[in-house]
């Protein structure tokens, strides 16, 4: 498969406006969409829906045929929670997977680009996923 899973930060950063990441997030964002396909998952179609009160507001600033959707495999899930054991065993505190870690596994068993402007937690443990990111 190819194409590149869009982080919510990005989206966020485009539908809120933020002043500090807008320019970067849009452009980041067009390309991809440019080079396409890109899609969303359960868990980045959760964080952003945190900023709207219905599902039909999220579906129009998530149009099916901008954003496709993407279940995350049973695969992604395994490999996600060993990324959160090694997390934990290098000192972590969260007590349970943190979204990126469903996020990062899944970019790396569908072969998918990832575009997000936090790179770090998934260039630590994801190192094969190609990541989009600032510099």
């Amino acid at each position: 498969m190819s194409g590149t899973l869009v982080d919510a930060n990005v989206i966020l950063d485009v539908l809120t406006e933020d002043l500090e990441w807008l320019d970067w997030s849009i452009g980041a964002l067009e390309r991809a969409i440019e080079a396409g396909p890109v899609y969303v998952n359960p868990v980045i179609y959760a964080e952003v829906s945190v900023r709207f009160s219905t599902i039909e507001g999220l579906e129009e600033a998530l149009p099916v045929d901008q954003f496709r959707r993407l279940a995350v495999p049973w695969e992604a899930a395994f490999l996600a929670g060993k990324a959160f054991v090694r997390y934990r065993r290098s000192g972590g505190s969260r007590l349970a997977p943190l979204p990126d870690f469903f996020i990062g596994a899944h970019a790396a068993v569908a072969g998918l680009d990832l575009l997000t402007r936090d790179a770090g937690r998934f260039r630590t443990y994801f190192p094969s996923v190609p990541i989009v990111a600032p510099s």
